[in-house]
């Protein structure tokens, strides 16, 4: 995933161009279609997201790489395979034997199919640096909500041949991977006020809804804004709230997102004006396919945070820089925040925005989400 060393919202002139450079690269593997991907240090590489491999793709991928071919995936799913490798490697990489198929990379890529122990044989497994093309591999299929594992190869490029004149050639696209790293910065600070209106909610009838949009197409975030956050004489209560189709609209009992939802909208109407945040950041960030896959292997035996692990990803992607920027665009700087999480508070932190106060926001558990409760309280460390 994109570098998240530093969280500051600094300006950046090109944010826009490397933000759209890297939408485009998002459309293409997600159509799975190749694209190109060169290092600061001019390592040009092919990748294509192994979730979407065909015999066809993989061909075409075959006859655009020089040299073997690699499995680019995250450290948990290294871990999940059974590899031991350096805690300090985000991602690392296996060596494809000549004769791996592609129901071997589909079975090393997605948790839910079986893998038999005798497939690993001779897959070695070797670390990349943070800056590499790999890295970066990883941090488009992520971007692109795609399980996180990538088949990369370098480029069949002859001495002396341009890149960028090769790869027009092949109508395939060419991403900087330093453009995929700052990609999460860039999108944020491309934020656009595009759409509003009066919306009253059943819990609050003055209430109005800002929509977002980055300028390199991305998804959008919400504000949903509440009374007037400013007329009180405390810092308005605010509310960062993560999508989550199937606890907020279907009502499911899996979570608590539903009630935490409905509850902040009351708290805040209750508190005389407020600010509700709705991110674009479901399943803590993996995107709705990857979370139903989530609840598949919640329901063989792990836990909420461990079956991300197992996909591949962190135990939780999501990130607070979208909704610092909002709040800066809403005048708010200083805030009381309504959650449960010191995560949010810690990343709004990071981001200039001052918490003075954390607001809990608890409620009742059931039979289906009393052990998803428990993990966040435990592992994740929520305040209950």
């Amino acid at each position: 995933m994109p570098h998240r060393q530093d969280t500051h919202l600094s300006s950046a002139s090109s944010s826009s161009c490397a933000s759209l450079s890297v939408q485009r690269a998002v459309n293409e593997l997600r159509s799975g279609r190749c694209v190109c991907v060169v290092t600061a240090d001019g390592q040009a590489c092919v990748v294509l997201a192994a979730e979407s491999i065909t015999e066809a793709t993989f061909l075409a991928f075959q006859s655009l790489c020089s040299g073997p071919l690699h499995l680019a995936i995250t450290h948990p799913r290294a871990k999940a395979l059974g590899f031991t490798c350096p805690d300090s490697n985000p991602v690392v990489c296996l060596n494809l034997t000549p004769d791996t198929s592609i129901e071997t990379l589909y079975q090393l890529t997605d948790p839910l199919l079986s893998l038999a122990s005798d497939q690993l044989q001779g897959l070695n497994l070797d670390t990349v640096s943070r800056d590499s093309a790999e890295s970066a591999a990883v941090g488009l299929v992520k971007v692109s909500r795609l399980l996180p594992s990538a088949v990369i190869g370098r480029t069949n490029l002859n001495p002396g041949e341009d890149l960028n004149a090769w790869a027009s050639a092949l109508k395939m696209l060419v991403v900087k991977a330093e453009d995929v790293f700052q990609s999460e910065h860039c999108t944020a600070q491309t934020l656009q006020r595009v759409s509003e209106a009066h919306v009253p909610l059943m819990d609050a009838e003055n209430a109005r809804v800002i929509a977002y949009r980055p300028t390199d197409g991305g998804l959008e975030h919400l504000a949903i804004i509440i009374g007037d956050p400013k007329q009180g004489q405390n810092p308005a209560l605010v509310r960062i709230h993560s999508q989550c189709f199937t606890g907020d609209l279907l009502g499911s009992l899996r979570c608590d997102c539903g009630d935490q939802l409905r509850g902040a909208i009351q708290a805040i109407a209750q508190d005389g004006g407020g600010v509700l945040l709705y991110l674009a950041q479901e399943g803590r960030g993996i995107g709705l396919p990857n979370k139903l896959r989530a609840y598949a292997l919640q329901d063989l035996g792990l836990d909420t945070l461990e079956a991300n692990e197992h996909l591949g990803f962190d135990a939780d992607e999501r990130v607070y820089l979208p909704a610092a920027y909002m709040l800066r665009d809403l005048g708010l700087t200083k805030i009381r925040l309504l959650t449960n999480n010191p995560g949010k508070v810690a990343g709004l932190t990071d981001a200039n925005i001052e918490v003075v106060d954390r607001v809990g926001h608890a409620f009742p558990s059931n039979q289906h989400n009393e052990q998803y409760l428990l993990t966040k309280k435990t592992k994740g460390g929520h305040l209950f």
